[in-house]
């Protein structure tokens, strides 16, 4: 009998051994897909619940300037019919509406637009403030512009957002802007798409700006910074870009999609600007 207890004790102990075994191994899988779901719940938080609500507060934004901006042209109105020169008021002339003034040409440029400083807009909007509306019907883009490309503040709100030191809409220089290509609204997905002779309309409380498509550079460096340039042009490919002022405009986003390792940029120049308030009868002067 006393031969026989080794044996059982060494059973009980390689018993005890593979429970515990086992018990790690189910312990290690519960981790695994623990990890996983969180994973998951990630990637749909980032792809999906970021971007909707991103979107929805653009839309509410793009809304309530637009409310803004009318309750402010029926003031412009109703005071100017109050002084008689509304466009019911005679004048000498009819109050009809007119084509769209054709942008500044080389020979004029510096000398303002409607909306710069020399037509005596109003100062630079606050930091992180939505202050215009950018359409790109190509690719179904409605969104506000707000000053500055911080991501809490702008980016990540599905806004897209207006480098500091460029030149605001239809001034003189490059009005330049940067947009998410994924998650968070990502209002520049499709940028690639953008065609020359494509069409894409600025507009905030003075006027609205229309751009023409003309130049896609599809990959560049993150520090090209030339091309945000008052004549923006490449740095790292010679040859892109422009060589001479303009009124111009860049769109900017990340590449290739899901990376921030290169940039995709698009150029274009202003063609044509309405001033607010042509709509109604008045063309711009």
């Amino acid at each position: 009998m006393r031969g026989r207890v080794p044996v059982v004790v060494r059973r009980q102990r390689r018993g005890r051994a593979r429970l515990l075994l086992a018990r790690g191994l189910w312990g290690a899988a519960e981790t695994a897909v623990t990890l996983g779901v969180l994973v998951l719940l990630l990637v749909a938080h980032q792809l999906w619940w970021t971007n909707r609500q991103a979107r929805e507060g653009a839309e509410r934004q793009v809304r309530a300037l637009e409310r803004e901006w009318a309750r402010g042209s029926a003031a412009g109105r109703a005071g100017a019919d109050a002084a008689g020169t509304g466009p019911g008021a005679s004048s000498g002339r009819e109050g009809t509406d007119r084509e769209e003034p054709r942008a500044p040409g080389r020979a004029e440029a510096g000398r303002g637009t409607p909306g710069s400083p020399a037509a005596g807009r109003p100062r630079a909007p606050r930091w992180d403030r939505a202050y215009a509306v950018l359409r790109i019907p190509r690719i179904g883009v409605t969104v506000p512009v707000a000053e500055g490309t911080g991501k809490a503040g702008v980016l990540d709100r599905g806004y897209v957002g207006h480098y500091p030191r460029t030149a605001r809409p239809g001034e003189a220089g490059n009005f330049a802007l940067a947009g998410h290509r994924n998650t968070h609204g990502e209002p520049f997905r499709r940028l690639d798409l953008l065609r020359a002779g494509d069409r894409v309309t600025v507009e905030t409380a003075e006027a609205r700006f229309a751009y023409v498509i003309e130049k896609t550079l599809p990959q560049t460096s993150a520090r090209d910074s030339a091309v945000l340039g008052a004549v923006p042009r490449s740095s790292v490919h010679p040859g892109r870009g422009y060589r001479e002022p303009g009124y111009y405009l860049t769109l900017t986003t990340c590449t290739p999609e899901y990376t921030s390792r290169y940039r995709l940029v698009v150029w274009g120049r202003l063609a044509s600007v309405r001033v607010r308030g042509a709509e109604e009868g008045r063309g711009a002067e």
